[in-house]
């Protein structure tokens, strides 16, 4: 097995998915571009809306954009479906502009990934709601969701 292990590894139950699923989330609310991308394979294949991102360097590319336009980025998700190697979430994720304007996008992503457990295909489709201020439903500080904050499903999203 190489050393990029990314557990847990496929086959996938409803338990290890979850797991998965977390630790995505957990990733990307770090916000850091060079972490993130070492859980996809070196040339990882990505639909994201409109773009096409291909490989590490392209994923960390991407993610330097995303979080220097999308400030305060807070972002659940939630399994949706699983089988052998592959999984679907749902998710919504929270942040505002350099206008202030706050957005609420949500999303859906089929995930494929290698024996490894290092995600070779993630193919996302979103839409951006504008959201008062008042209205966002995700608070916590910068980084991990806390354990005990609620769902997407608990949040009736």
């Amino acid at each position: 097995m190489s050393t990029e292990a990314r557990p847990p590894l496929p086959p996938f139950t409803a338990e290890t998915a979850a797991q998965k699923v977390r630790l995505a989330e957990d990733g990307w609310n770090g916000r850091n571009p060079e972490k993130v991308s070492m859980a996809y394979t070196p040339d990882s294949a990505w639909r994201n809306r409109a773009e096409f991102v291909n490989g590490r360097e392209e994923i960390k590319e991407f993610l330097t954009r995303k979080w220097n336009k999308e400030l305060d980025y807070r972002l659940i998700k939630e399994l949706w479906a699983f089988t052998d190697n592959r999984i679907g979430v749902r998710y919504a994720y929270e942040w505002h502009d350099d206008s202030g304007q706050w957005y609420r996008s949500y999303g859906n992503e089929n995930w494929e990934f290698d024996e490894n457990g290092l995600m070779q295909n993630r193919y996302a489709c979103i839409n951006d709601l504008p959201i008062k201020e008042s209205e966002r439903k995700f608070h916590w500080p910068h980084g991990r969701r806390p354990d005990d904050h609620p769902s997407l499903s608990e949040l009736g999203l």
